[in-house]
């Protein structure tokens, strides 16, 4: 019985998306400090924080949109939605998890705890109201991704962190959340407005224009990035990495458009192989240049 709740309460926190807390890693990688034992393990430690936090904030969304999921057509699988899992015990797992989550943030560093309670309140705004007003629901979604990046930098106290990485990775944060955005128009349809009040403001044509926009802007600062940042070698070999940045955004845009996979960005980055293909040569030819050469 305990095991079968435990297992329930898990699969509401939803781990797959976990994978976005590797946004916590990129100090660690960036800041040329992938090699000390000491930061490496803390980064382990703020991530894994982190997931459970963003996983608090899972059971909490999917409690407040209870009846919303029980009508949407995959959504309604969750354990909470299907009944799997009960109301009252998902309730005193939101109740007991953050704080205890919290506490050991803030034993970790004071700074990282700071932004991860920012991290935890951001995203209790986000599912009790700011989600419902248009763009600004994608704005949240963006910074959440920012502070993760913001967390993994003061964990390894970043000392050559480039503030070009920030503008990217809100960049890219708009991009997918865009991107999901599209993805819940075109799947629900008639029946978006039941699920997601805000959907009723986006349209896919108005959701292309955004992407475009925020993905051409992508590629641009990126590009930028790796010939302009004062903490990268000087023979501009960063350059090289540039193709499998603008294969991952055009490969992202084909599976948006062609088969409706917007929806869930941690399932792309786990189980498209040529997607996956690309980021682990972009990651081999960052530590090369960084690390190697």
């Amino acid at each position: 019985m305990i095991f079968s709740v435990f297992k329930q309460l898990l699969i509401t926190m939803r781990p797959k998306q976990w994978t976005k807390n590797v946004f916590i890693f990129t100090a660690l990688l960036f800041d040329l400090k992938l090699l000390d034992p000491t930061y490496v393990v803390k980064t382990i430690m703020a991530a894994a924080l982190f997931c459970i936090l963003s996983g608090c904030v899972y059971i909490i969304n999917d409690l407040t949109d209870l009846e919303k999921d029980r009508q949407h057509p995959v959504k309604r699988s969750r354990p909470l939605a299907s009944g799997r899992l009960s109301t009252s015990r998902a309730i005193g797992a939101a109740m007991v998890l953050p704080p205890c989550t919290l506490c050991l943030s803030f034993l970790l560093d004071a700074r990282f705890g700071l932004i991860a309670l920012v991290y935890f309140l951001l995203q209790l705004l986000y599912s009790f109201g700011l989600k419902n007003l248009v763009i600004i629901d994608v704005l949240i979604i963006a910074t959440g991704f920012v502070l993760r990046v913001a967390a993994g930098s003061v964990i390894v106290q970043a000392e050559r962190f480039s503030p070009w990485l920030y503008v990217c990775m809100t960049l890219l944060a708009l991009f997918l959340g865009f991107g999901k955005r599209r993805n819940e128009v075109v799947l629900l349809d008639e029946d978006a407005l039941q699920h997601r009040k805000v959907l009723r403001e986006y349209s896919p044509q108005l959701l292309d224009e955004m992407i475009a926009m925020v993905a051409s802007s992508f590629v641009i600062a990126y590009s930028l990035y790796t010939f302009s940042a004062e903490n990268l070698p000087a023979n501009k070999a960063m350059m090289l990495t540039i193709p499998f940045i603008i294969y991952d955004i055009f490969r992202y845009l084909y599976l948006i458009h062609q088969k409706n996979m917007g929806g869930s960005p941690e399932e792309i980055l786990i189980r498209d192989w040529p997607f996956v293909a690309s980021n682990l040569c972009w990651g081999a030819t960052v530590l090369a240049v960084l690390y190697v050469f």
